[in-house]
């Protein structure tokens, strides 16, 4: 993923266009525009490729290319290493990130610095490091980017929180350098009225590992799209989500997972369950392997469990392959409703059924929450999901 390379243009077009005109639609995830200037994209209309799925009419401010509210949304760092400011064009921001959207380019043209962590080479922490972000109100708009980069041989776990309520565009620009690990999560308990629109794009280098976690359970319209290259020879990527929609909520994540380099590893596995009239979960994963990555082993899957009547889930695993030297690859979507085998099963041993529900709930979303390796965070999330079910007759 080259910073300086965009698509061609065509004279009085928008580069971004999808299916306008005479143009043929962008399909392919790795073809997609990019550019850092707002102007380059036209505002979304809903049925652009990256767009036609979510609903862009509650997301109408974060397409305006203008200042951001005073207190929007304020940032604050905790932990064991300090962080600091980035401008526009000072190392290394901008090494990775180039939008690919118009809230992303508001986002980078708007944040005139970007927050930095830096992790120092061959560190280990045993704590975390947070991010937290706090929404000063529902009609304020906010915008930020921020840089992390895990250096040579570090390893650490970095956090990062959002409530409150706002009106939210985000950039997360992750850099793992050689033989690092760096587990990302970031976490979404907003208010009810709360619009977040943010993108990660990563590049993992040679013997390093990204653990990535979405875990979004507060929020109107929540879309957090992650996109990582696996650049470095014998690079890893686990990129895992949790969500929880209930009633009214739209819940979103589009993945991109692009093998580059040789003998790459990538473990892709987003779960969600949903209960409640107009609950919405919007999931996209597009894993490419180049024609460079050879003896890839690679695998998606998305799973959701739909709970009540009136919620839908969408799910679109894509899988593109350029070299015919792979070890594996592979991808698989399910959604259904509550399994009768293992209610039956819970239920003959004596548990009532509206206890059996709970569990098998709890048991469909423990794999993802207990891959985050935080316990303090662990069970809060435990904690968030019996709030969830508690909400609703599952029956």
């Amino acid at each position: 993923m080259s910073p300086t390379t965009e698509a061609p243009t065509i004279p009085g077009a928008k580069g971004h266009t999808d299916g306008a005109g005479a143009f043929v639609p962008v399909q392919t995830r790795s073809e997609r525009f990019r550019s850092t200037d707002p102007a380059a994209f036209e505002a979304p209309t809903g049925r652009e490729v990256n767009w036609k799925h979510t609903p862009v009419q509650r997301l109408q401010r974060l397409f305006a290319d203008a200042a951001g509210d005073d207190g929007a949304v304020s940032l604050s760092v905790t932990g064991p290493v300090a962080a600091a400011g980035l401008a526009v064009g000072q190392a290394p921001r901008g090494e990775v990130f180039v939008p690919e959207d118009l809230p992303a380019a508001v986002a980078w043209s708007r944040s005139a610095e970007a927050l930095y962590v830096s992790i120092p080479v061959e560190a280990e922490l045993d704590e975390p490091v947070v991010i937290e972000a706090t929404g000063g109100g529902a009609d304020l708009v906010g915008h930020s980017h921020v840089v992390i980069e895990a250096s040579r041989h570090s390893r650490a776990t970095v956090v990062l929180r959002h409530e409150g309520s706002a009106q939210f565009a985000q950039n997360v620009e992750v850099i793992v350098r050689e033989g690092a690990h760096l587990e990302l999560v970031t976490v979404q308990r907003w208010d009810d009225d709360a619009v977040h629109a943010a993108s990660h794009q990563a590049r993992v280098e040679r013997d390093a590992t990204l653990r990535h976690v979405v875990v979004s359970f507060g929020g109107g319209v929540v879309r957090v799209n992650p996109s990582v290259e696996l650049a470095g020879t014998g690079s890893r990527a686990e990129l895992y989500g949790l969500s929880y929609s209930d009633s009214g909520q739209h819940l979103e994540s589009q993945v991109y997972l692009h093998h580059k380099g040789a003998e790459t590893t990538g473990d892709v596995l987003y779960k969600s369950a949903l209960q409640g009239a107009g609950a919405r979960t919007v999931w996209i994963g597009d894993v490419l392997i180049g024609p460079d990555a050879v003896a890839t082993d690679s695998y998606e899957a998305n799973r959701n469990l739909v709970l009540t009547e009136g919620a839908r889930a969408e799910s679109i695993p894509n899988l593109e392959i350029e070299t015919g030297d792979i070890r594996g690859a592979g991808h698989a979507s399910a959604t259904g409703r509550f399994d009768d085998e293992q209610l039956f099963y819970l239920q003959a041993r004596g548990i009532p059924e509206p206890e059996a529900r709970r569990l098998v709930v709890l048991g469909f979303l423990a794999e993802i929450v207990q891959k985050i390796g935080v316990a303090d965070l662990e069970s809060e999330l435990f904690s968030a999901i019996e709030e969830e079910l508690a909400k609703e007759d599952l029956r």
